[in-house]
């Protein structure tokens, strides 16, 4: 392993041969690191803490502290990053409480920025951008190809579907459906992330399925569950690869537990 003199790893911490862990890093006993990753100086990793494969963790993060929830009494709760993410400086990611399933979870190829919280038991999907100083209260969850702004800041049990895009300083206190794009304090749509769409492959009739649907919810001037009617007409006469997308969106409506942002 290509560690540090200065490193304080506990004999009890299980890296594999190829980790690297810069000066001044402290990990603790209850931490499993896989192969190719890179912690850089001054990082501290502690609790039970599981971290895949070709991460690359940047100097003074804190990783696995204990959550900043008075009811929290020391319990074995877990924190679990996957593999070939990217953390930037000063990010702080705790452990989970057994008031929720006890396991905080970071997906796969994440970029994540300077200054980043992740509370306890946030649960955070795969391909995300969070930009500087995104901070996710506790019991959030972010779907995949998230992007957050800087100074984003989403309220406590807040879920965020899958492809949505928050601008920066975005005051999230509802939940967001998939594919929406919002801004502000407090937060406001303002259509759907094409550009992403495109990006990420799909298709003009989908994107097109996905703005009727928005414009259903947020246009139409329906109530929620007059829309969510609607939208079931829609995807009745919509082919089986388009009406995918448009059931994800469907679907999140009624799973949200906050009301949505409208």
């Amino acid at each position: 392993m290509h560690i540090h003199p200065s490193a304080l790893i506990d004999p009890k911490a299980k890296l594999d041969s190829t980790v690297e862990v810069g000066a001044y890093s402290i990990i603790g006993p209850n931490v499993t690191i896989a192969e190719g990753t890179k912690i850089g100086p001054h990082v501290v990793i502690e609790g039970h803490t599981t971290i895949g494969r070709n991460n690359t963790f940047y100097q003074f993060s804190s990783i696995g502290a204990a959550p900043q929830d008075k009811k929290y009494a020391g319990e074995p709760t877990r924190l679990e990053i996957g593999d070939n993410n990217v953390i930037r400086e000063f990010c702080t990611f705790n452990l989970g409480t057994v008031q929720d399933n006890g396991i905080t979870r970071l997906g796969n190829d994440n970029w994540i920025m300077a200054y980043v919280h992740l509370a306890h038991d946030c649960q955070v999907g795969n391909n995300v951008i969070f930009a500087n100083n995104a901070a996710l209260a506790g019991h959030v969850h972010v779907g995949d190809w998230v992007i957050l702004g800087g100074f984003t800041n989403v309220h406590q049990f807040c879920k965020i579907g899958a492809h949505a895009m928050c601008g920066m300083g975005t005051s999230l206190l509802q939940d967001v459906p998939p594919f929406v794009m919002l801004n502000g304090n407090p937060a406001a749509a303002h259509g759907i992330n094409v550009e992403g769409l495109k990006r990420r492959g799909f298709s003009r009739e989908q994107i097109s399925a996905i703005r009727q649907s928005y414009k259903l919810i947020y246009k139409s001037g329906l109530t929620l569950e007059e829309a969510k009617a609607a939208i079931d007409e829609q995807i009745a006469e919509l082919e089986a690869e388009v009406a995918l997308h448009v059931q994800s969106m469907r679907h999140f409506l009624d799973a949200a537990t906050r009301g949505i942002v409208r």
